[in-house]
């Protein structure tokens, strides 16, 4: 059974960094892409970060270009989520997901976690 459990969300001031982590079980994660997607209350979840499984190649929103960085260990099934210089507006839950491809489009990924909250107090 496929599963993904995140973990490291927290409430944080702004400005502060936070790691999120998600282990994954029952899969060969260096075989699928993974990604990060977020949702606040009334609007759709997007895509935050994206790493293939082939090339190593990214995806990024541009609203956290230069602050987020999303990475894998293989070895350990674990992918991550670094954010540096949180803003109010990174404040929602938090998702991972693995896929067959790298994509900003969440239809594509069919492996979710239950998500991980993240405040960013003013």
């Amino acid at each position: 059974q496929v599963q993904l459990v995140e973990s490291g969300g927290d409430l944080v001031q702004t400005g502060d960094s936070l790691r999120l982590s998600c282990a994954a079980s029952g899969v060969e994660i260096e075989r699928y892409a993974v990604g990060w997607f977020r949702q606040v209350p009334g609007k759709a979840r997007e895509g935050v970060a994206c790493l293939s499984s082939m090339d190593g190649s990214t995806y990024y929103a541009h609203s956290v270009k230069g602050r987020f960085t999303i990475s894998r260990d293989n070895a350990k099934s674990m992918v991550y989520l670094q954010m540096n210089n949180l803003k109010s507006d990174d404040t929602a839950v938090y998702y991972c997901a693995a896929g067959p491809t790298i994509s900003r489009n969440r239809a594509v990924y069919p492996t979710w976690g239950q998500g991980t909250q993240v405040t960013v107090s003013r």
